[in-house]
């Protein structure tokens, strides 16, 4: 079991069950919503319990998708795609230890000027249903 929350704590969680590897999103809505790119785990969404929502609030940024943020302290926390079975969780809110570490990198093609990727597997140019999907033997 793994617990998070925003900076205020008006949003907190529980993850119940297997997390996903951290991916690193560099697509431009990403950017834009974090300030840089994001680090997210997934989690199948039956697997996410709120013990505080009293400042959650859901954008919908795009025709299949939503993301959760503080409406207090602005952290940004989760994305959700529509008919997905899962919802992707901001890396930094989770309490340590995470237990994760940070496996690939997707929308690289997207990435800001300012910073450099680090050589090594798992960079995707583009969005790859493998880089973020929960693996079937951990759901």
């Amino acid at each position: 079991m793994t617990t998070g929350s925003c900076l205020c704590g008006g949003v907190a969680f529980t993850l119940t069950g297997p997390k996903r590897h951290a991916v690193a999103c560099h697509c431009i809505q990403c950017r834009k919503t974090t300030g840089h790119y994001w680090s997210a785990t997934a989690v199948a969404t039956d697997d996410l319990e709120f013990t505080s929502a009293t400042t959650l609030t859901w954008f919908q940024s795009s025709d299949f998708a939503r993301r959760g943020f503080c409406r207090t302290c602005g952290s940004t926390l989760f994305y959700e795609r529509r008919g997905a079975g899962q919802i992707a969780i901001s890396a930094g809110a989770l309490d340590t230890p995470t237990g994760l570490s940070e496996a690939e990198h997707i929308f690289t093609a997207d990435k800001g000027d300012y910073y450099t990727l680090p050589d090594g597997p798992g960079r995707h140019p583009r969005w790859t249903p493998s880089a973020t999907a929960v693996p079937e033997d951990q759901k």
